[in-house]
């Protein structure tokens, strides 16, 4: 368990459970707000949250930067894998290879319910027509389901990425859960250097102008001068596939 923020002991506040999370957002603002990337995940994976904390993970474009922050801090963290059944060979064959290298010991892969897609998406092309029913059925029930049984978890959202991503801070409290976004401030030079000085493999279909990568018939090439996620759903004015719901930053006190 976590000690109460009234404490204020350290200045560190204390988890009470999802419930509370909008009531105790401006005391984690105060102690780890002013951090980004490692140090961000180490005060909330071993301090503010042990074993109540999740890392979603793409296994895409940029997805080995933030997988090797929280290797080196705790390989034990659960990390969880949105299996949808439409991802590329490429992007498999990436998440098995950094699962690897990393030795990530608590991958979980969460797959659509069999009910649901025989209901709703019997042939499997309900994304032609309606793509956010299908992300629904696909990734943000799946990840709802998951969630259940932790207080916070871990993104890899970045306001460089434009869009509804613009705004972002590194934490967040959305549905009574808390968001965390270690990389919300990095620009893509800045993660580019981080490949760079870690040493990590790139996606293999970044270099084919795939900046980033979803499922493979809603994810194309992007372009010279667009967005890194112009490339998604392209044609439906869609942006995000739902898991990231509306979110409030921690209210800053200072």
């Amino acid at each position: 368990m976590y000690r109460d923020p009234s404490s204020d002991l350290a200045g560190e506040p204390g988890a009470v459970g999802p419930s509370h999370a909008p009531t105790y957002a401006a005391a984690w603002d105060r102690a780890f707000g002013h951090l980004d990337g490692e140090a961000l995940l180490e005060a909330m994976i071993t301090r503010v949250f042990p074993g109540r904390i999740a890392l979603v993970s793409s296994f895409g474009a940029e997805a080995a930067v933030l997988l090797d922050m929280v290797a080196r801090i705790d390989r034990s963290v659960p990390v969880l894998f949105l299996d949808t059944g439409k991802h590329f060979d490429a992007t498999l064959t990436y998440r098995d290879v950094l699962v690897r290298r990393f030795g990530l010991i608590d991958v979980r892969s969460l797959r659509p319910d069999p009910a649901d897609l025989r209901h709703v998406d019997p042939d499997g092309n309900l994304h032609r027509h309606d793509p956010d029913m299908c992300c629904h059925i696909r990734k943000v029930a799946p990840l709802e389901r998951a969630l259940s049984g932790f207080d916070a978890w871990i993104t890899g959202r970045k306001r460089f990425q434009g869009t509804d991503r613009s705004k972002i801070e590194p934490v967040e409290v959305a549905d009574n859960r808390v968001k965390i976004n270690p990389l919300a401030g990095w620009t893509a030079a800045r993660i580019d250097e981080a490949f760079r000085h870690r040493g990590l493999p790139r996606h293999p279909l970044f270099d084919n102008g795939f900046l980033s990568i979803g499922c493979e018939p809603c994810t194309r090439r992007v372009r010279d001068g667009e967005d890194s996620r112009s490339g998604r759903w392209a044609g439906f004015g869609k942006t995000e596939c739902g898991i990231h719901l509306p979110s409030e930053p921690a209210a800053r006190s200072h």
